[in-house]
This record gives C-alpha cells, sequence and structure tokens, in this order.
C-alpha cells in the first residue's frame, strides 16, 4: 500500500514507535507530516521519514487537510482497538 495523504500508518521507529497516525501533507519526497490528534496534534505536526512508517488504512475523513483533533483521533480510534485486541489489551 503506497503512503499518500488520508492514510493510516504505523511508526515503525522512533519514539512513537507502535503507534497509528494519520498522514495529513508531506514536507518533501521521503518526510510525512503526521498526527494523531491526541500527543501529536493538526496544529504541529511529526516530521517523520516515510521508511519509517508502514501503510495499514485509509481514513474516511472527506478532506484531510481541514480535519480536527477530534476527527483524527476518532477514525484512528478503530486501528488503535484493533492493535490492543491482537495485543491482548493490557500495558
Amino acid at each position: 500500500m503506497e503512503i499518500e495523504t488520508g492514510t493510516v500508518v504505523l511508526a515503525l521507529a522512533g519514539h512513537d514507535k507502535g503507534g497509528y497516525f494519520a498522514v495529513i501533507d508531506f514536507a518533501d519526497d521521503s518526510h510525512a507530516l503526521i498526527a494523531d490528534g491526541k500527543r501529536r496534534k493538526v496544529e504541529k505536526l511529526k516530521r517523520k521519514k516515510c521508511k519509517h512508517l508502514q501503510a495499514v488504512g485509509r481514513l474516511t475523513l472527506p478532506d484531510i487537510s481541514k480535519a480536527t483533533n477530534r476527527q483524527i483521533r476518532k477514525a484512528l480510534g478503530v486501528f488503535g482497538a484493533d492493535a490492543a485486541a491482537v495485543s491482548g489489551g493490557g500495558i
């Protein structure tokens, strides 16, 4: 799956490893600007190398560039719940 605007990605490296994020935009050819609506808000996007991201799905939001933190959290909640079910749900 190709990483593009509106893609849900899993962080493979860094301190946010294992977290699900939405790709909001691209800084350049090799860096995506991502947010999860909680730790990384749309007001201050995280710049991350695309090689450290794995595409896992698509968001159902109509216009990702105008999405609010609440909308992103709600849309990513499905992916977070799936990950908790697979890992056992505990910490």
